[in-house]
């Protein structure tokens, strides 16, 4: 069962769920968090048939505290003013710099189909829907002084009041301390150096702190929410939950003023992107905006959701974390479609409930982009085999923007993908037996159907018979074409291309068959071995005679000699029909004059005998091809 909704089954009766946020600066990503956790409750709650409201507050009466990322020195004058009365950014139509980054931050969650209820703190306290718990919460400044001090550790002087008026003079609410409070009115300083990053004007007065006068110290903010609303479900990130921290205080206030139950907490951890914290004010990190034009709202909304939120976040928009969450996404809507699990995650992150449609790997969708006169929606239809129909066209418009949107803001140079017309320079850094690779896979192609999957399964049959680790052979066909080593799915992108041009390209490189079976040659032993341990599954084990005059001749005594090399290439066809060569090179020998013919006559009888002793050992024929003159790896099969 999903978290959201084994948490929703722990409550009974009526629920309102609360999240807020502080527009300092451009909302990040990890802001999200939070509102897609408290999201998904009450999605699991509506599920259930609980009723519901969830509640997002903008706290904009917070003060300014540090100097934005864009705009920097001409906002210092607004440090410790009110945010909703701080001008915006120049060129803004926004009435203030608060609005400015809450709008962004709404535009994403209309996208998401967040559906909360809003609320601005300027609002609250200007109406006046607040007077009632401010004049309880100072009438009791008293024990709140108390639980800092038990709770937090944190001593307070005894004419301490937690709120702050905004000083009639110079307009800040970061820089006044209350010190006095009658019932009716307060009274305050704007002390000059109460805080390192604003400077009060010393002012001094007494006024109401009534009608938006000033506001409530950010802990008892905390508890009017909760008393006047009533929250009965918010969570926080995990520097609120620290023990003695701000979620304990505004607990502990909560109980002891108001007599009221605290709101369930659900503890969540930090979203970091590629490790690091983020921060809205000093812009810092990835926007809400620039991780929502990056990813489409169902993949944004399962990479918040589908963690526990007591597990860090850490997402990182390079080429191999973007194509796993893809792929995940993929695989949950697979199974929910397959019925193989019960679909909340799914049914959490989709903005329509039917798991059921085509959609393609993002890593082809962004190699396709990149690929000059194709047509992404023609070669998506080709890979799935009919036209696509309207809503899987609506979701592969997404995942095109979603790559051109990646390559153009997060894709590192080398994740580019380019078709080079020549072979790259790369390419001559390949060795013997990726060559020997590409030139297998070249001739085995020239007869086969120009299909995706049929170009992939002989990309992996023709590592399996040069051999070749499957990473080296990859990293082959990519260097030859891209010029860098790693690529989306291998059959997919060469079935795009020209098929002339392909095979053209894989037999460019020139071989060292020499070089090649030096590399790939292994002693009678481990040859030995691995014949012992593939046969019992084996269907088929032949062996495939190479012999071959080298161009090194030299002459001694007025002889002409000539150096010749042989070697065996045995193949193993398992149960599964798949293929897997191992090669021994043993006879290397002199021939003397220009007719080789009696020493390949000796090479076949040494090679013949060696392999009847093989077959003795396994315990079954191997069948024997007749001798070549060639030493390219072979796919024939007798």
């Amino acid at each position: 069962m999903l978290w959201s909704d084994r948490l929703a089954q722990e409550v009974a009766g009526p629920q309102v769920v609360n999240d807020s946020k502080t527009p300092s600066g451009p909302v990040h990503v990890g802001a999200l968090r939070g509102a897609l956790i408290h999201d998904a409750v009450y999605r699991s709650l509506l599920q259930r048939d609980v009723p519901v409201r969830y509640l997002f507050g903008v706290d904009d009466y917070d003060p300014l505290d540090e100097l934005p990322a864009i705009g920097g020195e001409q906002f210092r004058q607004y440090l410790g003013v009110p945010l909703c009365n701080v001008p915006p950014p120049p060129g803004s139509d926004a009435d203030s710099l608060a609005e400015h980054y809450i709008r962004d931050f709404f535009d994403v969650f209309r996208e998401l189909q967040i559906n909360a209820t809003t609320y601005r703190m300027r609002d609250i306290y200007r109406n006046g829907s607040f007077d009632v718990e401010i004049d309880v919460i100072l009438r009791n400044a008293d024990k709140v002084r108390r639980i800092d001090r038990e709770v937090a550790n944190t001593r307070r002087p005894d004419d301490w009041f937690p709120f702050q008026i905004i000083c009639e003079r110079c307009g800040r609410v970061g820089t006044t301390r209350v010190h006095a409070y009658d019932g009716e009115t307060v009274s305050y300083r704007c002390e000059p150096a109460l805080v390192k990053w604003a400077q009060g004007c010393g002012n001094s007065g007494r006024v109401s702190p009534f009608g938006g006068n000033g506001k409530l110290s950010w802990k008892l903010e905390w508890v009017a929410k909760w008393h006047h609303f009533p929250v009965t479900i918010e969570g926080a990130g995990k520097d609120h939950n620290a023990p003695g921290g701000s979620r304990n205080v505004a607990t502990r206030c909560l109980q002891e003023i108001f007599g009221d139950v605290p709101p369930l907490n659900i503890p969540y951890e930090f979203f970091l992107v590629g490790g690091a914290k983020m921060s809205s004010s000093r812009g810092v990190g990835v926007s809400a905006r620039g991780m929502a034009n990056l990813l489409p709202p169902e993949l944004l909304r399962f990479l918040m959701v589908r963690t526990q939120p007591n597990k860090t976040v850490d997402f990182h928009p390079d080429a191999e974390r973007i194509t796993r969450l893809y792929s995940d996404f993929d695989r949950v809507r697979a199974r929910t479609t397959a019925g193989e699990i019960d679909g909340a995650l799914y049914r959490l992150s989709a903005l329509d409930g039917d798991p059921d449609y085509y959609a393609p790997p993002f890593d082809l969708v962004a190699s396709l982009v990149q690929l000059p006169h194709i047509s992404v929606e023609q070669q998506v239809e080709r890979l799935k085999g009919r036209p696509l129909d309207p809503r899987e066209l609506e979701h592969l418009t997404r995942r095109v923007e979603s790559a051109r949107y990646w390559l153009e803001h997060f894709a590192a140079p080398e994740e580019h993908l380019e078709l080079k017309t020549a072979l790259p320079p790369e390419a001559g850094l390949l060795r013997p037996t990726q060559i020997a690779f590409l030139h297998l896979v070249g001739q085995s192609l020239q007869s086969s159907p120009w299909e995706p999957d049929i170009i992939q399964a002989t990309l992996f049959d023709a590592a399996r018979m040069t051999p070749l680790k499957q990473r080296d052979a990859f990293e082959a066909v990519y260097t030859v074409f891209f010029g860098r080593a790693s690529g989306p799915r291998a059959g997919n992108l060469l079935a795009f291309l020209d098929k002339e041009f392909v095979i053209g390209r894989l037999a460019e490189l020139s071989l060292d068959e020499g070089a090649f079976w030096r590399e790939t040659a292994l002693d009678y032993s481990e040859v030995e071995k691995w014949l012992e341990e593939s046969a019992p599954k084996a269907t088929s084990v032949f062996a495939n005679l190479v012999f071959r005059a080298t161009e090194d001749t030299f002459l001694a005594d007025d002889v002409l000699y000539v150096r010749a090399a042989g070697g065996i290439e045995l193949t193993v066809t398992q149960e599964d029909g798949k293929r897997h060569l191992r090669r021994v090179g043993f006879a290397a020998g002199e021939g003397i004059g220009n007719d080789l013919a009696t020493e390949r006559s000796l090479f076949e009888s040494q090679a013949t005998e060696l392999l009847r002793e093989l077959g003795t050992r396994i315990g079954r024929d191997i069948a024997v091809t007749g001798p070549v003159v060639s030493s390219s790896p072979s796919s024939r099969e007798p």
